[in-house]
């Protein structure tokens, strides 16, 4: 069965920084293209951040550029997202996807994910 399992959200002060990891099972994720994504209370998911593949290529939202990094270790079939000087607008569920077609495009588009997992709850307080 394939999993996506994230990990490393918590309640953290306004300008802290925390790790998310998202490890993949069931089946190698080392050349797909994944992506984390958030969704606020009472908003739509909205798009974070997405690598590539090969790992090349990021693409970030806005809103988290300059303060969000997105990498992967193929090895232990993991993503991450480094969030640091974090804002309390960032409060949100973190959820992490996998793009099985394509694999060096980085989309920031929902519908083009194929796995997602259960999300991991980020609050950052003022």
């Amino acid at each position: 069965q394939v999993q996506l399992v994230e990990s490393g959200g918590g309640l953290v002060q306004a300008g802290g920084s925390l790790r998310l990891s998202c490890a993949a099972s069931g089946r190698t994720f080392s050349r797909d293209a994944m992506g984390w994504f958030r969704q606020a209370p009472g908003k739509e998911r909205e798009f974070v951040a997405a690598i590539s593949g090969s790992g090349i290529k990021t693409r970030y939202a806005d809103s988290v550029k300059g303060r969000f990094t997105i990498s992967r270790d193929s090895a232990k079939n993991t993503l991450y997202l480094q969030m640091s000087s974090l804002k309390p607008e960032d409060t949100a569920v973190y959820y992490c996807a996998a793009d099985l077609t394509r694999s060096e495009s980085a989309t920031p588009y929902q519908d083009e994910y194929d796995y997602w997992g259960q999300g991991t709850q980020v609050t950052v307080s003022s």
